[in-house]
């Protein structure tokens, strides 16, 4: 008799264990095996649509900054030395002219001409040609060419470029593009007056000397040897830090920069040599 019970409890304990074990049908199996895969396929093609959104998103907002906020420049002379090197990388803001005005001693980013595509050749004051008079090509989409220089006149100044002094050579950087001093080694020096007061330049490399293009010189020289140059309304009048290794407003045949050609206030460089621009 305690045979048969166990007997009895063994097939009953069998039968449940085979019943727990076969809980899954195979088409159960199959069919869990399939959403497992729907569920993976789902979560990889969201993970691609999330990072599609993540580029997209930051392509817009580099987009906005490039062409709204900031102004992104490599200075490729030394004509602003020591306040910007030659090779230094800066960033300008823009919204500092599009809610307000240049200030005389801002360092601005502007448009003064273009470069040729094809020979990288370029060329200021004025809209480029159909055909470069450099390499003869077609020009079909040239690059702006920006200058970076330092507000020195602002719509209504009168700047002025007096004689004042004499520099002697050993005093200014060798510069091939210097004509030859006078016989006692010397050039006539120079100071920048705006509406009649003398300009503190404590950032000017070396003493000024008195260079003005012989165009300017016919135009504006006064019969005392000044150059008197009156900034019109809209229009700016900007110098380089560097002023003996400048082609500035001095040389241009339209000393005046207009602001729709003003972009950007240089606020800093950030490389090689980081920091704040004044």
């Amino acid at each position: 008799m305690g045979n048969e019970n166990n007997g009895m409890e063994n097939s009953e304990i069998f039968e449940i264990e085979k019943g727990k074990a076969g809980d899954t049908s195979p088409e159960e199996q199959d069919g869990k095996k399939n959403t497992g895969d729907k569920e993976k396929k789902g979560g990889l093609k969201a993970e691609i649509i999330s990072w599609i959104q993540v580029i997209v998103a930051a392509v817009v907002i580099a987009f906005v900054l490039n062409n709204f906020v900031i102004a992104n420049s490599k200075v490729p002379t030394g004509s602003m030395e020591t306040t910007i090197m030659s090779g230094d990388r800066v960033i300008g803001s823009r919204l500092s002219y599009t809610f307000g005005a240049p200030e005389r001693g801002d360092i601005a980013i502007f448009k003064f001409g273009w470069i040729c595509e094809n020979c990288k050749k370029a060329m200021g004051e004025s809209p480029a040609p159909e055909v470069c008079p450099f390499c003869g090509e077609e020009i079909k989409k040239p690059d702006t060419l920006y200058y970076v220089k330092r507000v020195i006149g602002v719509p209504g100044d009168v700047v002025e470029i007096r004689r004042e002094g004499k520099v002697n050579i050993s005093d200014i950087s060798e510069n091939p593009s210097l004509p030859a001093p006078d016989e006692n080694g010397e050039y006539d020096g120079a100071s920048v007056y705006v509406n009649g007061e003398k300009l503190t330049e404590d950032y000017l490399k070396e003493p000024m000397l008195y260079f003005v293009g012989d165009n300017n010189r016919a135009l504006y020289e006064t019969e005392d040897g000044v150059c008197r140059f009156e900034v019109p309304e809209g229009c700016y009048f900007m110098m380089g830090d560097n002023r003996n290794n400048s082609q500035d407003a001095r040389f241009w045949n339209n000393p005046f920069i207009s602001k729709d050609k003003i972009i950007a206030k240089v606020m800093l460089r950030y490389f090689p040599n980081p920091g704040l621009l004044d």
